[in-house]
């Protein structure tokens, strides 16, 4: 069995088969999935779904790119969508260097804001970086044991791993570990510890590579599960377990 520990499902590129979609991860073996809010309508949607859905968990956030949004009454906000019962984390939340779409003091006042109420409310959190680890981890470092969660689609090396691990995250990897140039990925994938290995599709983004240029969905986390698999040489079985196991004791225990 497997778990997509991040899927945007809610979004309206679901809307003409999202029945299917779900029928088609049951098939390939995901037995839940985590959809993720990234702002107040991707949130309440992400708890929409996870109401109508025994399968479907959600989670409350704001995106970086949205930073410039979060005010204190959308703070209220989503302190009142985080008690719902089938919401398991905040985010997804952090820095992102690479698209600037909120100014950058922004984001991390956005970050932080999240950071404190995660605290407040002791749920995990869901990481988005891009190209912004060399500010992310110092923050996370001045809250070490504080807060915890996954790096959601891990894209740094074996030493971003380790500082990561070391704060007490769990690795997210998705579709590009499948890609052929993505060798610090893979060699990421190879040594990360069993106990601390997410899998997620981040869909309908990033597909894995036999799916390059459509639309992902969580069907499809069985193909980046099948790649870990080979890069750690275990069975695709063992994958499921140690990824079902991780994403209980992060989400399903608090």
């Amino acid at each position: 069995m497997l778990i997509d520990s991040h899927a945007h499902i809610q979004l309206d590129r679901f809307d003409a088969d999202r029945e299917s979609v779900l029928e088609r991860a049951r098939e390939a073996g995901v037995h839940a999935i985590l959809v993720i809010g990234f702002d107040l309508e991707t949130s309440r949607g992400a708890i929409a779904l996870a109401e109508k859905y025994a399968q479907v968990y959600a989670t409350v956030g704001m995106h970086p790119h949205d930073a410039k949004d979060l005010d204190d009454e959308t703070v209220r906000i989503f302190r009142d969508l985080a008690v719902h019962p089938k919401v398991v984390a905040l985010g997804e939340m952090g820095l992102d260097y690479y698209r600037d779409l909120s100014p950058r003091p922004i984001q991390k006042a956005a970050f932080e804001c999240q950071l404190d109420l995660a605290e407040e409310l002791d749920l995990p959190i869901v990481i988005h970086n891009r190209e912004a680890y060399h500010d992310i981890l110092p923050i996370l470092q001045a809250r070490r044991g504080k807060v915890r969660g996954v790096m959601h689609c891990f894209s740094g090396d074996v030493e971003i791993m380790n500082q990561s691990l070391a704060l007490g995250f769990h690795i997210g990897i998705g579709g590009p570990v499948t890609y052929r140039k993505s060798e610090a990925l893979q060699e990421v994938a190879q040594k990360v510890p069993a106990d601390a290995l997410l899998v997620e599709t981040d869909c309908p983004w990033l597909p894995p590579q036999f799916r390059r240029g459509k639309r992902n969905e969580p069907a499809y986390v069985r193909a980046i599960a099948e790649k870990i698999a080979e890069l750690r040489d275990i069975s695709l079985e063992e994958i499921g377990e140690i990824t079902t196991q991780n994403f209980e004791s992060l989400f399903m225990a608090s």
